[in-house]
């Protein structure tokens, strides 16, 4: 962990799947009772308990919705306290370190029940000709606030610059590039 309390990557997963294997088996369910409720394959499932695989914030915020916790406390052991109001300043939200290479900032960790997640993400410029997709159920709002993203969903690709934004269903495979060798930043929705 470093000076600012972020665990790497490989230390964040691991502590997630065992909040997730924790909260599955209090709950008395099996691995195949999870993942079909969740619409994953089974060995899918498993390689996120296992840390072996990098788990989508999509699903991490289903999982949370379906175990009845909310997604902060799944993500960082600690429960959001926060009823009327939760002000984040600038560069204050939790880093949340998940898909690399995406730069995760929660910008409500601490309120209880949200109706939405919202994320301030960072993506790299990337020089890779291909998209990595990934799916989550629900619905997602995205609004470029730096730079030029290319946003594909379901093989369809839409170019946003600065204060475009865009919606879509969430279930269909979607995924993220910076263009033009910058940085984008972009506000996400999770609904």
């Amino acid at each position: 962990m470093n000076g600012l309390g972020v665990l790497n990557l490989s230390e964040q997963i691991k502590m997630i799947a065992a909040r997730m294997r924790e909260l599955r088996e209090i709950a008395g369910y099996s691995v195949e009772e999870v993942a079909s409720n969740l619409k994953v394959d089974k060995e899918v499932y498993e390689s996120y308990e296992n840390a072996t695989q990098d788990i989508p914030i999509g699903f991490l915020n289903e999982f949370a919705n379906r175990f009845d916790v909310d997604l902060t406390e799944l993500l960082t052991g600690k429960s959001p306290k926060l009823t009327r109001y939760a002000l984040v300043r600038n560069g204050k939200g939790i880093s949340v370190q998940r898909r690399s290479p995406y730069k995760y900032q929660n910008l409500a960790y601490n309120f209880v029940n949200k109706k939405a997640e919202p994320f301030l993400v960072t993506v790299p410029p990337n020089n890779n000709t291909t998209v990595s997709t990934s799916s989550h159920p629900g619905q997602e709002f995205n609004y470029v606030v730096k730079g030029t993203l290319m946003i594909v969903i379901d093989g369809k690709e839409f170019i946003l610059k600065e204060g475009d934004s865009l919606y879509f269903d969430s279930s269909l495979p979607h995924g993220m590039k910076a263009l033009d060798n910058q940085t984008a930043e972009f506000l996400a929705v999770i609904l």
